[in-house]
């Protein structure tokens, strides 16, 4: 019995985030009620406080959610042993992927992951840490590798990673990047000049 209730409440769960994917896509989050959130997932309203307490509570188990996918990918879909440079394009184009399955829903995801209400400021610091935390883990097996320098703060370097999978998305929202195969290659060259640096090489004596 409570394994059937639990997938139950998992069915229910999934059938919330679904409705919310379509409305929040098509709608706008502003627009879109938790009224509505309850009737495109065919259940009552107060249901939907059972399992979230706010729309940016929905928004933020979307994270929550990406974040798993990610570690899955990491662990059964990419080589222990693929280069660094490698890696973070699969991971960030499998972001991207994710993100942008509804424009307007990747849209609203990613403002409030960079600029959070204050009712969800705290959730939010949580999964960003969760978020720092995978990235850490891959550079420091790039470092044991000898990919990476030791030498370096290794949460800056996840903020460095990640500003330019920001840059490479706002450019394909605005329409600067058309495509994904776009924002792959503009991916591509920023990792590789982050990993190999932007000076020239110095002259041999």
């Amino acid at each position: 019995m409570a394994g059937l209730r639990e997938q139950k409440k998992q069915k229910t769960r999934a059938a919330i985030m679904e409705a919310a994917l379509r409305l929040f896509g098509d709608r706008g989050y502003e627009n879109t009620s938790i009224s509505s959130l309850a009737k495109a997932a065919g259940i009552g309203k107060g249901t939907i406080y059972s399992y979230f307490t706010s729309k940016s509570e929905i928004l933020l188990a979307f994270c929550e959610e990406e974040l798993a996918c990610l570690h899955q990918e990491l662990r059964h879909s990419i080589p222990a042993e693929t280069p660094l440079a490698e890696k973070l394009l699969l991971i960030f184009m499998y972001e991207f992927r994710y993100v942008t399955r509804s424009k307007g829903f990747g849209r609203t995801l990613m403002r409030e992951m960079i600029f959070p209400k204050e009712l969800t400021t705290e959730k939010s610091r949580e999964i960003e840490e969760q978020f720092i935390q995978f990235f850490i883990l891959m550079f420091t097996e790039a470092q044991e590798r000898g990919q990476l320098r030791r030498d370096i703060d290794l949460p800056l370097t996840c903020g460095h990673f990640y500003a330019l999978y920001l840059m490479s998305l706002s450019a394909w929202y605005s329409g600067r990047l058309l495509a994904e195969e776009d924002v792959r290659a503009a991916l591509q060259v920023m990792f590789e000049q982050a990993l190999t640096g932007l000076m020239p090489p110095q002259k041999s004596a």
